[in-house]
């Protein structure tokens, strides 16, 4: 066998190795899952909380909390990241509690007490359930979609399939299969990925107002990308820059606060354009003035 043969099926077999172990591993990488046990109890000061489990239809618990307050405007959905439980997230509840709205955060499978295979297509059938039993007590009409980082895509597609009153997305990703191919260019994710995420792709049905909010300095999914997003539906979608803001600390800047005080908060005003310049055409083209 010729020399050039050797090193080139030796490249072949390397490139099937790291496919075979990327396609099997990507879970590992993918999700960083804290487990709880089941008689885990859930404490949030100043917060009153409720507990509730869904079984689905594949016999899987979906473990949730409802962060309860006196006279609810409404119900904040909040699908979370990709990494830990329930239990640490709820410390973020109080940014929506505080403004009236009832807050429902759940475990994805395989996160906190939710049991379950981990799919995609499960992922997302168990998160239709729950808007289910919310629309049951509470009319879409004041039911909001939050979704951060890895929750961004799932809420999207919720929202796509549904008729909430808004969609906010905090660091969201145009698509799972494009932020691996920054960190592996080389090899064919549209077949090894899971979990590929086109929010692009659902963004499209969504109908109602979207707001996404994005640090201008995060490393992990580039602040461009919510630029791209944005573009999609532009007459719907108001994008809000957090100025130094990272993928993980928006919630410690004074202006993200803000900006989510006055998202959820404000009723949407139609803008009378009557008499602004946004008929006006301006011309690179010299005219005499008349004599």
């Amino acid at each position: 066998m010729p020399y050039w043969a050797y090193i080139l099926l030796l490249i072949l077999a390397i490139y099937v190795v790291i496919s075979v172990l990327l396609f099997f591993l990507q879970d590992y990488f993918m999700f960083k899952p804290e487990k709880l046990p089941k008689d885990f109890n859930f404490y949030y000061e100043n917060q009153e909380i409720e507990e509730y489990n869904v079984e689905t239809r594949d016999g899987a618990i979906i473990n949730g909390l409802r962060f309860k307050t006196q006279h609810p405007k409404g119900v904040v959905f909040y699908l979370k990241g990709n990494s830990k439980s329930i239990k640490g997230w709820g410390k973020f509840a109080v940014d929506f509690t505080r403004h009236g709205y009832d807050v429902i955060m759940v475990d994805y499978r395989g996160f906190g007490k939710s049991t379950g295979k981990r799919t995609q297509k499960a992922v997302k059938r168990d998160l239709q359930v729950i808007y289910n039993r919310i629309k049951e007590n509470v009319s879409e009409k004041y039911i909001i979609l939050y979704g951060r980082s890895l929750g961004s895509g799932f809420a999207t597609k919720l929202a796509s399939m549904n008729q909430p009153r808004m969609l906010i997305l905090d660091a969201p990703y145009y698509s799972l299969s494009k932020v691996a191919l920054r960190y592996l260019p080389f090899m064919p994710l549209s077949i090894l990925i899971k979990f590929p995420m086109p929010t692009y792709k659902w963004l499209q049905y969504v109908q109602c107002p979207v707001h996404i909010i994005h640090g201008t300095d995060d490393k992990l999914i580039p602040f461009k990308t919510s630029l791209k997003l944005s573009r999609i539906k532009p007459n719907l979608t108001t994008l809000h820059s957090i100025i130094g803001g990272g993928h993980k600390n928006l919630n410690t800047f004074e202006s993200y606060h803000k900006i989510l005080e006055d998202v959820i908060t404000s009723k949407p005003k139609e803008v009378n354009l009557k008499g602004s310049s946004i008929d006006v055409k301006h011309t690179s083209k010299r005219t005499n003035a008349q004599a």
